[in-house]
Formats: C-alpha cells, sequence, structure tokens
C-alpha cells in the first residue's frame, strides 16, 4: 500500500534533538526519488454534500475523484487543503459561510490516496473548537495526517518530519486568520496562524531535527487574485530567509504562478514557490476558479554528497464538472488528460467543453507566466 512508503516521525523538539530518523539502508553512491502530488482547496459546499447524498444521512464523495484518482494515488505522498470541518450531524452540515461536511468527505479523500491534509485556514473554527477537534479525530480514524490544527500544545510543537523514500521532509502550514472566529486565549495551539517570529523558529527546528527540506503551506493572499499580492510576497519573501524550501499557497480560490527561488538558506540548489494552487474541489463555478491543478514535484537525492535537487516538475490541470451523468446530478474533476474519452464526453454540452478546455487553457498560462517572462528578459 502507498502509506508503507513512508514514514512519519512527530518530534516534540523540547526533548528530542537529532537522532537516527531512518532504518533505510543505503549504498553511498546511490540516489532516491521521490514524488510528492500537491492540490489546492478542497472545499464542500452544500450543493456539494447534496449531490453525494445517497440516503438520508449517507453521503458517497467517492466517484468525484474517480478520474483523478491515479494520478494522486500513484504518487509516493500526496496532499491538499481541508478548507472544511467534520464537526459531526449534530451541528448539521452546512457550506459557506461556516463550513461544516459529512465525515464520508474524510474517508473519500483516503480513498483517493492523500496522505496529508493541511487543516490550517480560514475556515478551520467554523464549528469552534469542537470542529477543530473532531476533524481530526476523523482524519486520525481514516489513518490520514493533519498539519496546521492541533489538539494540544505537545501535538502542535510535534514536527511533521516525513521520510519518503529516504528523503525527510517536515511539513508545516500557516493560516492569515479565522473569519474573525475566536481562538481561546488558553489554548493558541489550536491553529498555526501566520507568525513570523514562530515560522523562523519552527523552520529552525526542524532543519536541526535532521529534515532534508521544508516545505511549507500558506493559506493567505486576496481571493480570486491571479497574482500574488503584496502580503503574498512578503510572507514568502521571509519565508525563503528563514530556510524555506518548498512553498505551497493557498486561499484565493485561483491558480497563481509557480516560480523558483534563489536562497543561501534553502537545502536546495533552486528552491520552488506555488503561489496559489486554485480550487480542486468545489462550487464556485465562474472562470479561474472552477480550475485546479495537480503538482507534482521529483525530488532526487544523492547519498553520497547529501545533495537534493527537485529533478521535474509536472502538472495536471483539472476542471470541476457539475451536471447531470449517467450516474444522476454529481461533480466530477476531470483531468486535462482525460477530458477527450466517450466517458466525460457523453455528459459535456458544448458550452461546458468550452469552459473546460479554457480552464485548461488559463492554467497552463498561469502557472507557466514567470517563467515564460524569465525567458523573454534572457533574450
Amino acid at each position: 500500500m502507498k502509506a508503507s512508503k513512508i514514514k512519519i516521525f512527530l518530534i516534540i523538539y523540547i526533548f528530542l534533538f537529532p537522532v537516527g530518523f531512518s532504518n533505510v539502508i543505503v549504498a553511498q553512491d546511490s540516489t532516491s526519488a521521490a514524488t510528492i502530488s500537491i492540490v489546492g482547496d478542497l472545499m464542500c459546499h452544500s450543493v456539494q454534500f447534496e449531490y453525494s447524498k445517497v440516503e438520508a444521512d449517507s453521503f458517497d464523495f467517492n466517484p468525484v475523484y474517480r478520474l483523478v484518482k491515479k494520478y494522486l494515488s500513484s504518487s509516493d505522498f500526496t496532499l491538499g487543503n481541508l478548507e472544511t470541518v467534520t464537526a459531526g450531524k449534530d451541528k448539521k452540515y452546512s457550506g459557506y459561510p461556516r463550513f461544516n461536511s459529512p465525515d464520508s468527505y474524510i474517508s473519500a479523500l483516503k480513498n483517493t490516496g492523500f496522505d496529508l491534509l493541511t487543516t490550517a485556514n480560514n475556515h478551520a473554527l467554523d464549528k469552534s473548537e469542537k470542529g477543530v477537534l473532531r476533524t481530526i479525530k476523523i482524519l486520525n480514524e481514516n489513518e490520514i495526517n493533519y498539519n496546521g490544527t492541533y489538539i494540544s500544545r505537545n501535538d502542535r510543537d510535534s514536527l511533521r518530519i516525513f521520510d519518503i523514500k529516504g528523503i525527510k521532509i517536515a511539513f508545516l502550514a500557516y493560516s492569515y486568520g479565522t473569519n474573525g472566529h475566536k481562538i481561546p486565549k488558553v489554548k493558541p495551539y489550536l491553529i498555526n496562524l501566520i507568525n513570523f517570529a514562530q515560522m523562523k523558529s519552527d523552520i529552525s527546528k526542524a532543519k536541526m531535527s535532521g529534515s532534508d527540506l521544508v516545505l511549507v503551506h500558506l493559506h493567505y493572499g486576496t481571493e480570486y487574485l491571479r497574482e500574488p499580492d503584496k502580503f503574498e510576497k512578503k510572507v514568502v519573501d521571509s519565508l525563503k530567509n528563514y530556510g524555506a524550501d518548498i512553498i505551497i499557497g493557498g486561499h484565493p480560490h485561483v491558480i497563481q504562478p509557480l516560480k523558483y527561488f534563489q536562497s543561501e538558506n534553502s537545502s536546495l540548489d533552486r528552491g520552488f514557490v506555488a503561489y496559489s494552487m486554485g480550487n480542486f474541489f468545489s462550487n464556485q463555478r465562474w472562470r479561474y476558479s472552477d480550475a485546479g491543478v495537480i503538482l507534482t514535484l521529483s525530488i532526487e537525492k544523492n547519498f553520497a554528497t547529501g545533495k537534493i535537487r527537485i529533478s521535474k516538475i509536472d502538472f495536471i490541470p483539472t476542471w470541476v464538472f457539475k451536471g447531470k451523468t449517467q450516474r444522476g446530478n454529481e461533480f466530477v474533476i476531470i483531468p486535462s488528460q482525460f477530458y477527450y474519452t466517450n466517458e466525460v464526453m457523453n455528459y459535456l454540452s458544448k458550452k461546458d467543453f468550452g469552459e473546460m478546455i479554457q480552464a485548461f487553457s488559463d492554467t497552463r498560462q498561469i502557472l507557466l507566466k514567470y517563467f515564460a517572462e524569465n525567458k523573454s528578459d534572457s533574450k
């Protein structure tokens, strides 16, 4: 199984200093390569769970991912941003502005191949502390790792360091806020907020605890803006200086460009930032917000030299279909590699097809915009 490829180490920094993190034995001249797939915001508006309803209190979200599952489950490690909570049916299922989704939303993500879900975002406290804690409980029951929200101070101080095919990667996550929902003063650990001193300290601890790389997920920025705003750039620039190697953004609900960066403090010869990954699954139907992407980073480590690099970047544009199929009303995430098939073409209208092709084109142009500009500047 996919999970067997990964070892997770929760390091409580106060008590542990660098110790043996891995029992992986490799020849000194060997290399290892790992693939990490990342998607954007995983939302659940009310129409999404209504379309997934099987019976009065039974929901099945698995069909939503049927066309993308093979890409996500085949990676060595897959993560996304869980922008909802599972506070239980007694709190009533709801969509925007205060999300609460059925537990089966989580089980479908497990079945699709997700290894880690980031829970630090502006909707994390939509159902108060109970929502935070019960969401973590459901994630644990489904054996999906989480970061960004926590059940205790010890949980928050425990670093999420995963050994992925011999490459140790620390995953950190922070949000700009909680939509005004108050964090209990005596429980600030419930969610990681963007705090520069804290982020600097966490990255330093991750490096000192034996991580080869540090990946930071940020929930920030201006909604629906297709370029990073001043605050995004400020946070990203700060993280570069602190030693972050890979930076992934969410919250704008649209895709923003990819970019390599140089940093003396990075473990990579060139670090990498995806300013915003857009929506992967939501009911936001307008142009740019209906588009997502599966971003896959191939990371290679040379055990003889200790050098690590991003050897390859792949991405698959995706588009969220909403409408009637042979199964009835449903949402389906369609990847660009899969769109021209009988299964998809049987239920796409001419309007659907045009919007899907537009979304795929938009995604490619936006993601590669900075690369194209750099190439143009070098001429």
